[in-house]
């Protein structure tokens, strides 16, 4: 490394042509004080909303560039946690930012809508079961319809009945 090059390094602090850590701090600091909270739950309403989509591979996919990307792991555990942060979120994104509620919660409930269809469809299926025989029945004794009589809870004394 020339002599000229390690100044220009000690005065950035970086390589040349990187930011030095006071630089990337101060711009830090001006984000921090440009931004709002409201700005931030829409962010992270927007990006847990795309990640639950891409989580249950509505969006994404292979990048036809890049085969050994392979198909994005479908994740219902994380979708369902996207989808309980976006409902948790919704309601300040009501107060701070009505404007943007409205296609916030269709694309909650669309997320929603494929997450149960997903979750139903990969449900274990109910065990097999032996094919059903004809296994008689015992006959039922008719009820004497003439005289009903005391039931077994209250024949047992159990039962107060009004009268009785």
């Amino acid at each position: 490394m020339s002599s000229t090059q390690e100044a220009q390094q000690d005065e950035t602090g970086g390589a040349a042509g990187q930011p030095s850590e006071a630089e990337l701090r101060a711009a830090y600091e001006a984000e921090l004080s440009r931004i709002t909270s409201a700005d931030m739950v829409l962010q992270a309403t927007v990006s847990l909303l795309n990640l639950g989509a891409r989580r249950l591979g509505l969006v994404g996919g292979p990048d036809p560039a890049a085969p050994e990307q392979g198909t994005p792991e479908r994740d219902l555990e994380q979708v369902r946690d996207a989808i309980d942060a976006v409902r948790g979120l919704m309601p300040v994104v009501e107060r701070r930012a009505p404007q943007e509620a409205r296609p916030l919660r269709d694309a909650l409930s669309q997320l929603q809508m494929a997450y149960a269809r997903e979750s139903q469809s990969t449900a274990a299926p109910p065990p097999a079961q032996a094919p059903a025989q004809a296994v008689p029945t015992p006959p039922q004794p008719q009820p004497d319809t003439a005289t009903p009589g005391p039931g077994p809870a209250e024949s047992s004394g159990r039962l107060w009945v009004p009268g009785r």
